[in-house]
This record gives C-alpha cells, structure tokens and sequence, in this order.
C-alpha cells in the first residue's frame, strides 16, 4: 500500500470534486457558445486548455488505486481514461484540439459535446459518492472512537 486508506480516498474525493467543477465549467462554457456569448475560437481555446489536465488527474487517481490495490475501482476508471485518451488520439491533423472552432458548428457538434459533458458530469458524481462511502468504511474500520476498559458511573 502507498498511502493509507482514508488519505488516498480524500484524495480521490478533491480530485473528483474537481473534475466535478471542471466539467461544470465546460458545460457552461458549452452554453455560452450557444447563446452567443463566446465565439467558436474562444470557446474552443478555453475548452482545449483542460483536455489534458483532466486526462492527467484521472490517471493519477487510478494508478493510485491501482498501487494501492483497490482493483474495483480502478476497474471503473478504466473506461473514461480509456475515452479521454481516445478522443486526444483521434485528434485529426491539423486541428488545435478535442474543440476545433472550425468544425464545432458542423453536424450538431454542440449537441455532442454537451451531452458527452453531462455523461461525464454523472460519471464524476457516481464516483464521488463511492469514494466518500469508500472513506467513511476506511476512517470506520480504524475505529476512530477507542475505547477503555475503564468502567463509567453515573
């Protein structure tokens, strides 16, 4: 084991909190394209400056898990590290990025990118409900409250 139980789960919990409000701001950055708020090369610019640090602390987390032998859960990491990494292969030459201001009008782009967020939006908070059960048991299980075989009277 790498880290004790209870300090790897609180980090898993602020990384995901974190994805979480990640992808919050990507939502709203989505709906400010569409209501014209941003143009496409902002947007675009702004969306592709987090592809690869939200790549990077998912993958931190699992490898954390994985060292630490928490093989469910990395097992349920597995597949939105494995999307985030296709979508960066996938990357056509030429293009800035995951957003390309170019095509991201092009066949409902907008609509495919707002529902991937939420996906991932559900995907992050199911997770962060497993990691704070996974640290409650793991802050549980040291028991936290020791007691005495020393008698009370009252």
């Amino acid at each position: 084991m790498l880290f004790p139980d209870p300090v790897l789960f609180a980090f898993a919990l602020v990384n995901t909190a974190a994805l979480l409000f990640l992808w919050i701001y990507y939502v709203i950055t989505i709906s400010d394209l569409e209501c014209d708020y941003l143009n496409a090369q902002q947007c675009c610019s702004k969306l592709n400056f987090w592809v690869k640090p939200k790549l990077y602390a998912h993958i931190v987390l699992t490898v954390f898990l994985l060292l630490n032998g928490h093989w469910i859960l990395v097992f349920a990491n597995f597949p939105m590290a494995g999307w985030m990494i296709y979508e960066i292969v996938q990357i056509p030459g030429g293009n800035i990025g995951v957003y390309e201001p170019t095509e991201i009008y092009n066949h409902g782009q907008i609509k495919k990118y707002m529902r991937d967020c939420m996906i991932h939006l559900g995907y992050y908070l199911i997770l962060f409900f497993a990691y704070l059960y996974c640290m409650i048991v793991a802050l549980l299980k040291d028991n936290p409250i020791q007691q005495d075989d020393m008698e009370v009277e009252f």
